[in-house]
């Protein structure tokens, strides 16, 4: 299954993450490395969220993963929500339909 990590992001966020950017792009690549994390990143204009997939068998690897990452701990992650993304299309998807 696919899961959406939704960041809705601090309005300070872009001053902000410079200080915690290393930390969060460690943990990020530490769950990539093992397959959980497969996408991630801000939306651009206005950068006010930020989404990440992750796949496995439950919503329990995101949710350990925003637990852990220095933007929410530091509070750059106003609020944050995993979502089951049931993905039906494309070469990676978890529900494909024929």
């Amino acid at each position: 299954m696919h899961y959406l990590l939704m960041y809705e992001l601090a309005p300070d966020y872009l001053e902000r993450r410079g200080a915690l950017r290393d930390a969060h792009l460690k943990l990020a690549r530490a769950h990539a490395e093992r397959g959980e994390l497969l996408l991630g990143g801000a939306l651009a204009d206005p950068v006010d969220t930020a989404l990440l997939l992750f796949e496995g068998d439950s919503p329990a690897v995101a949710e350990a993963f925003a637990n852990a990452d220095p933007y929410v701990l530091e509070g750059l992650v106003s609020r944050w929500r995993v979502r089951v993304w049931n993905t039906v299309a494309g070469e990676h998807a978890s529900n494909p339909v024929r």
